[in-house]
């Protein structure tokens, strides 16, 4: 991986920046810093307005593991061409499938998975998370959620940062939600930046896609050929892809 704020690497976001270029963003991780209480999360001021200045020069779109009516409220200020939530699947003419199944899936977790100090169960709608950042024993834990996890039928489980993730097998991924959006925009390529292993989905596509994919964090496991050093790195991509419009 190689760090595109380099003096060396600045050059490949240049010649993107000058395409018809899609530009998506993660939430959590990317253009917000994690926190203890995911519901607190939110951009920075900074940053907020940053990408209301990426949004004006560019087709910009937040792809989310997040329930899409819940992040829209965060990103309500900026003008982007869409949002979409639950790791690609909102919207989507299959939700009220989803929905029946991630109800069912979240009261056999509930009747499965003992009551644990600091495990929150989230149903985001379409999707279940279940969140053990604030637990004890944290390796312990996640032992439990992935055992508990593991006799849901018709998931696809992906983990994340004190989080697994549940998501019908099958369904739209951020990867595909990606380029869905691209053809419809009519864009030539994509810039992505992510941070967490949901977000492999879209660098994965860097083989066949003409796709420019940035970690926040630099990881040996990840296939994003580029990384930021930090979360709080963003607001210097923003700037540089502002510049790069001038």
């Amino acid at each position: 991986m190689k760090n595109i704020l380099s003096r060396a690497q600045l050059a490949a976001l240049r010649d993107f920046a000058r395409q018809r270029v899609l530009v998506a963003f993660d939430f959590d991780g990317t253009l917000a810093p994690i926190v203890r209480d995911p519901e607190a999360a939110k951009m920075r001021p900074r940053t907020s307005a940053l990408l209301a200045k990426v949004a004006r020069l560019y087709p910009c779109a937040v792809i989310t593991g997040r329930s899409r009516k819940e992040v829209m409220v965060k990103v309500a200020a900026i003008p982007l061409r869409a949002v979409i939530g639950n790791h690609g699947m909102e919207p989507s003419p299959d939700l009220r499938a989803w929905r029946r199944l991630a109800t069912r899936w979240h009261a056999q977790l509930a009747s499965v998975l003992p009551p644990i100090p600091g495990v929150i169960i989230e149903n985001k709608g379409v999707s279940l998370a279940v969140h053990y950042r604030k637990a004890r024993s944290r390796n312990t834990v996640r032992g439990l959620v992935l055992e508990a996890v593991a006799e849901l039928r018709g998931t696809r489980i992906v983990e994340g940062k004190m989080v697994v993730n549940i998501v019908p097998a099958g369904a739209p991924n951020k990867g595909t939600a990606l380029i869905t959006l691209r053809k419809r925009l009519r864009c030539q390529s994509a810039i992505y930046v992510g941070d967490d292993d949901t977000d492999e989905d879209v660098f994965a596509l860097s083989s066949q896609e003409c796709l420019l994919g940035i970690r926040v964090g630099r990881s040996r496991r990840s296939r994003a050929a580029y990384f930021l050093t930090s979360q709080a790195a963003i607001d210097r991509l923003l700037r540089k892809l502002v510049e790069a419009r001038k």
